[in-house]
């Protein structure tokens, strides 16, 4: 918990992400608000839940949260992806202690209705991720990309895991968009097996997830900002817009130049519509 300020802004993040994925937006927010930046079970510095992992779940924890920090008052939960359902989920459970919700690049649950042959691969990579992380190997390879190297760690995440050697770079990628002082920290939360059984958990919850959401209960006047990425999808527009009107005073904004990970690609957006929505 960090910052200043009556306002308290939840900073709730993706799937498998840490909160060290909000590094570029808490800072902003922390100049107008307190924030709360924390990891979910399994993830970043989280032991693993004695719970299934699904969006309801999260939500009761973070409600067993706000608890144990003594935060009684509606706080403004900001969440991205993954963990705009949560916030969505965590409103529709506990609608008083929410003040406002900013979603951003909200996961398209029209995707993830069912275990669909990509769900279902991304949960046999996630768990064949805990096995090279627990062998090793992939701390080594985000260590040698990280460091700049790029032949030695694809040959080695190739060899290892065959069709599997995104994970790695993949996650390499996102790690490149966090301040360069904070990379050693996030490859060192992804050379814990943990964090990828904690992931494949919550993707093989992901429809269950999805199925708690009263997807149509409207939101009265809530503030509500939903953002989307300009590279978003029709699908994933048409849904977000749908969103935004089940408030009176919900708004639908895209964001230029930003991709899926928007608290990267552009933090000042994300900072500036919750700043927005304490002030409506």
């Amino acid at each position: 918990m960090t910052g200043q300020g009556s306002s308290v802004v939840v900073l709730e993040s993706g799937i498998a992400a840490s909160s060290v994925s909000w590094a570029r937006v808490a800072p902003l927010v922390a100049g107008f608000a307190t924030v709360v930046t924390y990891d979910r079970a399994g993830l970043g510095w989280s032991d693993l839940a004695p719970h299934s992992c699904t969006a309801l779940d999260a939500a009761r924890d973070l409600a067993a949260l706000l608890d144990t920090l003594g935060i009684l008052a509606p706080v403004v939960i900001a969440g991205h992806s993954f963990g705009a359902l949560i916030a969505r989920i965590f409103q529709q459970t506990y609608s008083d202690r929410v003040a406002g919700l900013v979603l951003a690049d909200p996961v398209v649950r029209a995707e993830w209705r069912a275990m669909t042959p990509m769900l279902s691969r991304g949960v046999m990579l996630s768990r064949r991720g805990a096995t090279l992380a627990r062998l090793g190997i992939v701390g080594l390879a985000l260590k040698l990309l990280i460091s700049g190297s790029h032949t030695m760690p694809k040959m080695l995440a190739r060899i290892s895991a065959g069709r599997g050697a995104s994970v790695t770079e993949r996650l390499t990628g996102e790690v490149r968009k966090m301040p360069a002082e904070l990379w050693p920290v996030v490859a060192w939360h992804w050379s814990q097996a943990k964090s990828f059984r904690a992931m494949a958990a919550s993707l093989e919850s992901l429809p269950a997830s999805v199925g708690q959401l009263d997807e149509q209960r409207p939101m009265g006047d809530l503030p509500l900002i939903v953002l989307s990425a300009a590279s978003a999808s029709p699908l994933a527009m048409s849904e977000h817009e749908h969103d935004a009107r089940l408030s009176d005073r919900g708004a639908h904004i895209v964001v230029p130049a930003s991709g899926h990970w928007m608290q990267l690609d552009a933090p000042e957006a994300i900072a500036e519509a919750i700043r927005g929505l304490l002030i409506v």
